[in-house]
C-alpha cells in the first residue's frame, strides 16, 4: 500500500471516528430527555428544504442506529435498545410529519404551487360545546345564524389546548369532536395541529400522532388489519413498534361526514387486542368506544351533519370551528392584498354586501373572494366590484377558465375563454355537481363515468380546475374526487339547470320532467322554472336547495349572462321574466313561512337586484313613520330581514318600539332570539318571551 493510500485511510479512520463520537452523544442525548425529541428535531424544518445533503446526513445516521442498536441488544441492554428504538421512531415520524404537513399547494399538489403552511395560517375561531343535536339547516343558513349571534358569552378554545381539561372538570379528555361546516378550515386545522407537534412547539407530552382521513380509510372498506397493522401501513416509521398502550397517542380522525364505513357501534364484535386482525370498521368502533388503547386521545372532526355517526357518550368534549371572526377576515386580505388602499377597498366592499360577508366566515370563500377580486381589479380599470354571490361565482368560473387557458394550453388572457372544450368539460361538471347535489360532495370513479367524464381525462379536469375540482389520492393510486366547496358545487349544478332549461326547454325542478323539447308555438317561459325551483326550495324542510336557487335566479340576469357570453349559446329572460319572478317570491314572504325560509327570499330577492320591499321599510324606519299595525306578512319579514342583516349585535332589542302583541312577537322572534336583552312594556308578554326562548 503506497503512502498516499495510509494517509487517505488514516483521514478515513478519522472522520469515522469523529462522526461515531458525534452521534453516540446525540444518542444519549435522545436517551437521557425521554420521548420528548431533543434539540436535535428543531433543524428538522431546514433539513427538509435542505435536500439531497441532508437525505445522505439522515441515511447516515439511520445505518448508525441500526448498528447501535444491534450492540446493544448483542450486550443483552434490551430496555434500552428499546427506549432508542423508539426515539428513533418518533423523530422518524415527525420528520415524515413535516414534510407532508410543512407545505400547503394551491389546487393538486403536481400542478400548484407551494406556500409554508406556517407563513398563511391564521388563528379560526373554535368554541366550546354545542348540542348533540343534528343540525339539518343548510350550512350556509347556519353560518348566518351563527354570525348574528353574539361572541361574548362563548367559550374559545386553542387547538393546543383541545384535550386540556378545564376548570371546573376533573376527569380527563379522552375524545374530542369538532363540527364546521365545508370549507371552514377542519383539515387545514388538523394539520396545523400536526405540524406544531412534529415541530416541538406544543403537546410534547404527546408521544406519537397519527393522522387519518376517512378518504383515506374508505379505500380500504374491504380489508382486514389489525390496529397495529394499520398504524404501520400508514405510517412505516412505527414498524419497529409492536404496542401503543405504553405512550401517549394522539389519533387523528378528519372528515366523518365523508366515512362510507358501516360504524355500527351497536352490533360489531367487541375487541380488546391491538394485533387481532378484523375489518377497518370494527377497528375504529372499539377505539372510539376505548375498547382499544383506552389510554390513547382521539381527535375526529365532522360536518354537522354526521355528527350523531359518533354515540353521545363515546365523546368527552364538543367543539365547533365557526372559521373567521370579522377581524380575521380583515386580517385574511390584508394578508393577501399588501397593497393598503387596495385591501381597505376590498374590506369596506364585502362588508357593504350582507351575502358576501356572511359567506367570509369560511376561509374557502375568503379564497374566491380574493381570487375573483385580484383578478377584476387587474383587468377592470373602471365599474364596480360583483355584488352578489352569483356575481362572484360567474366571475370565479371565468377565472379558473382563464388559468386553463394561459398556464395549460400557452393562451393569452386576451383569448376567448369559452373554448368548445372547456364547454364541454363545464357542462360534464354541472351534470354532476346537479346528480350528486343530494349525495354530497365525494365521489369515487364510477360515478364520473356515469356523467360522462372520462377517467383518463378527470386528472385533467382536476388541473385544470384546480379549486374547482379537486382530485385526491389514497392507497393504492385509487382516486377520490370533490368539488373545493359545496356552494361551489350548488354554483355549477344551478347553471346545469339553467343551461338545459334554455337549450332543450327540459325543466329539472319539475316531478315530471318533460322529455319534449321547445317548439316554436310551446317554448317554456323561464318564469316556469323559477317559480318550480322557489316552491321546491320552500318544501325542503332542511334548506338544501336554498343556495342553490340563488344562483338559478341570478343566472336570469342579463348582467350575469352577458358575463357568460359564449357559454350561453342563447340568452333567455328579459325584464318582464324578471318582475314576474319578483311578484312571486313577494307573493310567497306573504305566506307563513319560517323566519329562515323568509330570509332566503331576500337573499333571492337581492340575487336579482330587487330591493323594493326592503327599501320601502327601510324608509319608513328612517323617517319614523313604521306603523307594525298595518303591516302586511311580506312586510313583516322585511322588517325582520332589515334587523338582522344591520351587521350590529343586539345588545338590547326594545320590543314595545315595534310590537307589544304576541303575534307580532312571534314574528319578531328571530330577532329576540339574536339580543342579548328583549324590552316590553307588557308583564305578560316578558313571561312569554321567557318562556319562548327557553323552550
Amino acid at each position: 500500500m503506497c503512502h498516499s493510500d495510509i494517509i487517505l485511510f488514516q483521514l478515513l479512520e478519522d472522520n469515522m471516528v469523529t462522526f461515531v463520537k458525534n452521534e453516540l452523544k446525540h444518542i444519549q442525548k435522545l436517551l437521557s430527555q425521554g420521548y420528548p425529541e431533543c434539540p436535535e428535531s428543531q433543524r428538522m424544518g431546514r433539513d427538509v428544504l435542505e435536500g439531497e445533503e441532508v437525505e445522505q446526513r439522515r441515511n447516515n445516521r439511520e445505518a448508525f442506529v441500526k448498528i447501535t442498536l444491534n450492540f446493544l441488544r448483542r450486550m443483552k441492554q434490551v430496555e434500552l435498545a428499546d427506549h432508542l428504538q423508539t426515539g428513533v421512531c418518533q423523530r422518524e415520524l415527525k420528520y415524515s410529519l413535516k414534510k407532508k404537513f410543512q407545505c400547503v399547494f394551491e389546487g393538486i399538489a403536481e400542478a400548484g404551487n407551494p406556500t409554508l403552511l406556517n407563513q398563511i395560517y391564521t388563528e379560526l375561531y373554535i368554541t366550546e360545546g354545542g348540542t348533540g343535536e343534528v343540525n339539518n339547516e343548510h350550512e350556509v343558513m347556519q353560518i348566518e345564524t351563527a354570525s348574528r349571534k353574539p361572541h361574548r358569552l362563548e367559550t374559545t378554545v386553542k387547538k393546543e389546548d383541545l384535550f386540556k381539561v378545564p376548570p371546573g372538570r376533573h376527569e380527563p379528555i379522552r375524545t374530542v369532536m369538532t363540527k364546521g361546516v365545508a370549507g371552514i378550515g377542519k383539515t387545514v386545522l388538523t394539520q396545523k395541529f400536526t405540524l406544531d407537534w412534529a415541530e416541538d412547539k406544543t403537546n410534547q407530552d404527546i408521544h406519537f400522532t397519527f393522522p387519518f382521513t376517512f378518504r383515506e380509510l374508505n379505500v380500504l372498506k374491504e380489508t382486514k388489519f389489525s390496529l397495529v397493522e394499520l398504524v404501520h401501513h400508514f405510517f412505516t416509521e412505527t414498524k419497529e413498534i409492536c404496542s401503543f398502550e405504553e405512550f401517549q397517542v394522539v389519533f387523528i380522525f378528519d372528515g366523518l361526514d365523508e366515512c362510507r364505513l358501516p360504524l355500527d357501534f351497536h352490533n360489531n364484535q367487541i375487541l380488546t387486542d391491538v394485533t387481532e386482525s378484523t375489518s377497518v370498521d370494527v377497528l375504529l368502533t372499539n377505539l372510539i368506544r376505548g375498547k382499544l388503547v383506552p389510554s390513547a386521545r382521539l381527535w375526529i372532526t365532522t360536518r354537522p351533519a354526521a355528527a350523531n355517526q359518533i354515540p353521545a357518550e363515546c365523546v368527552g368534549r364538543a367543539t365547533e370551528v365557526r372559521g373567521f371572526t370579522d377581524p380575521q377576515k380583515e386580517e385574511y386580505f390584508r394578508k393577501r392584498f399588501r397593497d393598503e388602499e387596495q385591501a381597505s377597498r376590498i374590506i369596506s366592499h364585502i362588508k357593504t354586501s350582507r351575502s358576501l360577508h356572511i359567506m367570509c366566515h369560511i376561509p374557502v370563500f375568503c379564497w374566491i373572494t380574493a381570487t375573483v377580486l385580484e383578478d377584476v381589479l387587474k383587468t377592470r380599470k373602471s365599474g364596480g366590484l360583483p355584488n352578489t354571490l352569483t356575481e362572484m361565482y360567474i366571475y370565479f368560473l371565468v377565472v379558473q377558465t382563464k388559468v386553463k387557458k394561459v398556464k395549460f394550453d400557452g393562451g393569452a388572457e386576451t383569448d376567448p375563454h369559452w373554448s368548445p372544450e372547456s364547454k364541454k368539460m363545464i357542462e360534464s361538471l354541472g351534470k354532476l355537481a346537479f346528480e350528486q347535489l343530494q349525495k354530497g360532495n365525494l365521489f369515487y370513479e364510477s360515478e364520473l363515468r356515469e356523467c360522462g367524464i372520462d377517467i383518463k381525462a378527470a386528472s385533467m379536469y382536476s388541473g385544470v380546475f384546480t379549486q374547482i375540482f379537486k382530485e385526491e389520492r389514497g392507497l393504492y393510486q385509487d382516486k377520490v374526487f370533490c368539488f373545493v366547496h359545496l356552494s361551489v358545487q350548488e354554483f355549477l349544478a344551478a347553471l346545469h339547470v339553467h343551461l338545459t332549461f334554455i337549450s332543450s326547454g327540459v325543466n329539472f325542478m319539475e316531478a315530471q320532467k318533460t322529455s319534449k323539447g321547445p317548439t316554436f308555438f310551446n317554448k317554456p317561459k323561464l318564469n316556469e322554472l323559477h317559480y318550480s325551483a322557489v316552491d321546491k326550495a320552500l318544501q325542503n324542510p332542511n334548506g338544501h336547495l336554498d343556495l342553490f336557487l340563488r344562483f338559478l335566479l341570478g343566472l336570469s340576469l342579463q348582467t350575469n349572462q352577458t358575463l357568460l357570453r359564449g357559454l350561453l349559446t342563447q340568452t333567455a329572460g328579459s325584464s318582464q321574466t324578471k318582475q314576474k319572478t319578483v311578484q312571486y317570491i313577494k307573493k310567497k314572504t306573504s305566506e307563513n313561512l319560517s323566519a329562515e325560509k323568509s330570509i332566503n327570499l331576500f337573499h333571492c330577492l337581492n340575487e336579482l337586484s330587487d330591493h323594493s320591499l326592503v327599501e320601502e321599510i327601510q324608509q319608513s324606519l328612517s323617517s319614523g313613520s313604521l306603523s307594525t299595525e298595518n303591516l302586511s306578512p311580506a312586510q313583516w319579514a322585511a322588517l325582520v330581514f332589515i334587523l338582522l342583516s344591520s351587521g350590529k349585535d343586539l345588545e338590547v332589542f326594545d320590543l314595545k318600539k315595534y310590537s307589544a302583541s304576541e303575534e307580532n312577537f312571534l314574528r319578531l322572534l328571530p330577532v329576540v332570539k339574536t339580543s342579548n336583552k328583549a324590552l316590553s312594556v307588557c308583564p305578560d308578554l316578558k313571561k312569554f318571551i321567557s318562556m319562548l326562548l327557553n323552550f
